[in-house]
């Protein structure tokens, strides 16, 4: 996997609504809303090969932080659903429209190849 956008934001009450969209109508959205607005997040944009975001969600661990296993930044980090401290995109069409909404103005997003790609990649 290559890191290819990475920045820092302060995420807007828009922006979160918008980005849990399809959670909207569950009890916990105003929860979840406050929670990612309450400071700043680290947004980030992750290619690779197919499975990148497979690979990913493995890193990240289950939603429930309970669930998760030792050494995934869920399992490590976090105790609480609401509070599960990482994002990741379940789909390559849903990490598309999260790019699109993290990154629309396209700052933090760098077009960079790896010198050892040829060696390491098929």
């Amino acid at each position: 996997m290559q890191l290819k956008g990475l920045k820092t934001f302060q995420c807007t009450r828009a922006i979160a609504e918008e980005h849990y969209r399809d959670l909207s109508s569950k009890p916990f959205f105003k929860d979840l809303v406050d929670y990612i607005i309450s400071g700043p997040v680290v947004c980030m944009i992750w290619q690779g090969p197919t499975g990148t975001v497979a690979a990913a969600r493995k890193m990240i661990g289950e939603t429930n932080p309970l669930e998760s296993l030792p050494g995934s930044i869920r399992g490590d980090y976090a105790v609480e659903v609401g509070r599960n401290i990482i994002h990741g995109s379940d789909s390559v069409d849903s990490a598309e429209r999260e790019i699109n909404l993290w990154f629309a103005d396209g700052n933090g997003v760098v077009d960079w190849q790896m010198t050892n790609n040829g060696w390491i990649r098929e």
